[in-house]
């Protein structure tokens, strides 16, 4: 299936049905009086979040969804029937946005999450409505009320527990592998990596989700490359995970890129907290380990773990890192309101 995260559709709920003029006609009713039935309520458009889609995929094929009228009212008192609701399934994580991009109408970050994003007309009212002790044939009806209509954005934002950040082939795929069951494509050559991945990691008894995220060059926020546009996959992440490639010259230079990158897409990455890894050092001897080690640790100012996701040398190390961090992450969600520490690898 195609990954697909971002979708602009047009919405349009349904008119309410028009209501009726009709009076009582039966032998030995003389006086029958007015008897026009009110329309039903035009359909609703609804959204709900859906806990076995994660792509938007479904929405590149149609893009256009509108809820029918209402029912017209009849006589004998008879009201019209109210149409069905249209309902749009997301995944679990969609954004909604209005047509400017930056209003935030709806996040459905919960399965069975429902929220109306066009209301159905009401039905107009029929003439029974209307009568009066001075006024016993009245013959004036209301139409339904218009239904709404807009375009919206449709955003997923992957829901994990941790992202994978990095320059392209600095291992972020073989990693995912090697601790998940997911199957990522790898290749030696960068930009393999063309749209998030996801694994779920297990250490003990217990799992979290790896988010993969295509590789960032410098000026990814300028649209270079892949561009920065895949970062919105990691902004509910509770912890980073940035792989440094070890086998390049500048591993220093590697880093600040990459960080450079994430404070200027902000949007709160450049405070998350972050764990630092030297991978592929399968490749490398233990005394130029332990130089890229000290040159990447004095970029970061933390310190930096050696690991190889091919043979998987310290990674169980980093996953339990990895796991510690996330239930910080959860701890200060749940203390919502209070201060609490800055989480320290």
């Amino acid at each position: 299936m195609k990954f697909l995260d971002q979708a602009k559709i047009f919405l349009k709920s349904g008119d309410g049905g028009a209501g009726s003029v009709s009076f009582r006609r039966e032998k030995y009713i003389e006086f029958g009086g007015p008897d026009g039935g009110n329309g039903g309520r035009g359909g609703h458009v609804i959204a709900e979040a859906m806990d076995n889609l994660n792509t938007l995929i479904d929405f590149r094929y149609q893009q256009h969804f509108k809820a029918k009228t209402g029912g017209h009212g009849m006589g004998r008192d008879r009201s019209g029937k109210s149409s069905d609701d249209v309902i749009l399934r997301v995944p679990v994580g969609t954004q909604i946005l209005d047509e400017d991009k930056e209003t935030v109408l709806a996040d459905m970050t919960e399965p069975g999450q429902r929220v109306v994003l066009c209301r159905g007309g009401d039905g107009g009212l029929g003439n029974a409505n209307f009568k009066t002790s001075t006024n016993r044939a009245p013959r004036k009806a209301t139409p339904g009320w218009p239904g709404e209509e807009r375009w919206v954005w449709l955003r997923l934002k992957l829901i994990a527990d941790a992202g994978l950040v990095g320059l392209p082939n600095a291992g972020k795929s073989t990693f995912l592998a090697a601790v998940s069951h997911a199957k990522p494509k790898i290749a030696d050559y960068p930009f393999t990596t063309l749209h998030p991945n996801l694994g779920v990691a297990g250490i003990g008894d217990e799992e979290f989700v790896l988010a993969d995220i295509p590789g960032l060059i410098e000026g990814a926020h300028e649209g270079h490359g892949i561009g920065d546009r895949f970062l919105g996959h990691v902004e509910r992440c509770g912890v980073l995970l940035h792989l440094v490639d070890g086998t390049q010259d500048d591993v220093a230079g590697a880093y600040r890129t990459v960080r450079a990158e994430l404070d200027a897409y902000g949007n709160g990455l450049e405070d998350k907290a972050e764990l630092v890894a030297l991978n592929k050092c399968d490749s490398l001897t233990d005394t130029a380990a332990a130089e890229k080690q000290a040159e990447l640790a004095a970029a970061c100012g933390q310190n930096v773990h050696i690991i190889s996701a091919v043979s998987k040398r310290g990674v169980k190390g980093v996953l339990g890192l990895i796991k510690d961090a996330i239930h910080h992450s959860r701890n200060a969600l749940d203390a919502a309101g209070r201060e609490t520490e800055a989480w320290q690898p």
